[in-house]
């Protein structure tokens, strides 16, 4: 799960990730405590999207950032990576955004108040429970994951701006399956099991009492390490243009995916992409049939099809057939 995270946090174009699994095994406490491990983003001055200062357009007609114009470089600021919640409750017009109404009583202007999508533009949005979500909720998600962008066509309002996020969902399977159309959105799936190994879980245990009894005195204590994450997620992405794949790993690659039945080549793509932010994190100049193996099971896990003639799991069947490519 962390490694994924990691993943998601060096390159977004994974696809985000799934994190399913018991109830009570920190995927929520995980997903929220990377907001503290991840870099500053610059930004333009006074924007509502976080618009990239490297582009001089605004994001939006009328944006009141101050976007750079006639040459001029746009006024920046550094601000923290946003990871916003999505909560199952949220109405569509708080996920999209909708009119201004405060606006529109005082000043009689139709103004455009931005959603949710907005304010993680350039982060991550992270849907707890997310097998549990409302259908109009994951038509929303899709056609904005699809296209970057988010439309809203509403009480007198044409509006188009940048939604670019991470998505992050977790959950319990045993509460609701996901739709296979948002599924196969999540660049990762990952299995989270109860541990069960005792000192694990006395460990587990001791950590959470020294938060609950001292929360300061608990970040102060781990500050060092997650500066060190936050600088390899830094060296990770700067190295991560650089990293080639040989077409052996890359036959590699696909092999598996065909041994497998996968549909569609979304799947390679993800084992590529996921590789590739995996060795940069590991400081290698390229991607090793390592690599490879290693994600796997997170970059499949959620593309397989039934077999009726086979009830062995996903992570089993990719196992089985990582030995067979391998092997060879």
């Amino acid at each position: 799960m962390k490694l994924a995270l990691l993943v998601g946090a060096v390159s977004p174009t994974v696809g985000g990730v799934l994190v399913l699994g018991d109830r009570g095994t920190g995927k929520s406490t995980a997903v929220r405590a990377l907001a503290t491990l991840l870099p500053k983003m610059a930004v333009v001055s006074g924007c509502r999207y976080a618009a990239d200062p490297a582009s001089t357009k605004p994001c939006v007609e009328g944006c009141h950032g101050r976007h750079g114009t006639d040459g001029q470089p746009a006024e920046t600021a550094m601000v923290p990576v946003p990871v916003v919640d999505l909560p199952l409750g949220a109405t569509e017009d708080r996920v999209v955004g909708a009119l201004d109404l405060e606006r529109a009583l005082t000043q009689g202007v139709k103004a455009f108040e931005p959603g949710l999508l907005a304010r993680a533009n350039r982060g991550f949005l992270y849907i707890d429970e997310v097998n549990l979500l409302e259908d109009h909720l994951i038509d929303v998600l899709l056609d904005v994951a699809a296209s970057g962008e988010n439309v809203v066509e509403r009480e007198g309002i044409s509006i188009r701006h940048p939604a670019r996020f991470v998505l992050v969902g977790s959950g319990n399977p045993e509460e609701g399956e996901l739709r296979p159309q948002l599924l196969d959105r999540f660049g990762l799936s990952v299995e989270i099991r109860t541990p069960t190994d005792l000192a694990a879980r006395i460990e587990v245990v001791k950590r959470r009492d020294a938060f609950d009894r001292d929360p300061e005195g608990f970040v102060a204590q781990w500050a060092e390490e997650d500066a060190k994450i936050g600088q390899k997620i830094v060296d990770a992405r700067a190295r991560l243009p650089g990293i080639g794949v040989s077409d052996p790993v890359l036959e590699l690659a696909s092999k598996l995916c065909m041994l497998l039945g996968t549909d569609g080549l979304r799947g390679e793509l993800t084992l590529l992409r996921t590789a590739r932010a995996v060795a940069a994190l590991d400081g290698a100049d390229e991607v090793l049939a390592e690599h490879i193996r290693r994600v796997a099971p997170s970059a499949l896990r959620h593309r397989l099809r039934r077999n009726v003639l086979d009830d062995s799991g996903s992570t089993v069947r990719i196992e089985r057939a990582l030995q067979e490519v391998f092997a060879e």
